[in-house]
């Protein structure tokens, strides 16, 4: 996954829920020193008997914000979606480089 360009990832989500794999699994996939190079990573777990829905939220380097849902993209559409975006951003930093 490519994580340079995300400056900021927000998530809630009940840990003990089976919903919130993906959330968890995506969180995991972060780099451990993604906040030493100045990611924002905030995340609130809820109650196990909470059933609020998961957020995933995730910002990148041009401003967009992505508002992801896990329960039907699982953790494979969740990376595809970022990496898509982060490929575009990719270009754009090759373009002005060259």
């Amino acid at each position: 996954m490519i994580t340079r360009f995300i400056t900021e990832v927000k998530t809630k989500f009940n840990p003990f829920s089976i919903r919130s794999r993906a959330t968890r699994l995506f969180l995991s996939y972060l780099p451990p020193n993604a906040r030493a190079q100045g990611m924002l990573i905030n995340t609130t777990l809820l109650p196990r008997t909470s059933t609020e829905p998961n957020l995933l939220s995730v910002k990148f380097k041009d401003g967009k914000e992505m508002k992801l849902d896990g329960e039907t993209l699982g953790i494979k559409g969740i990376i595809e979606e970022c990496d898509r975006h982060s490929r575009a951003l990719q270009k754009q930093a090759d373009l002005a480089d060259g």
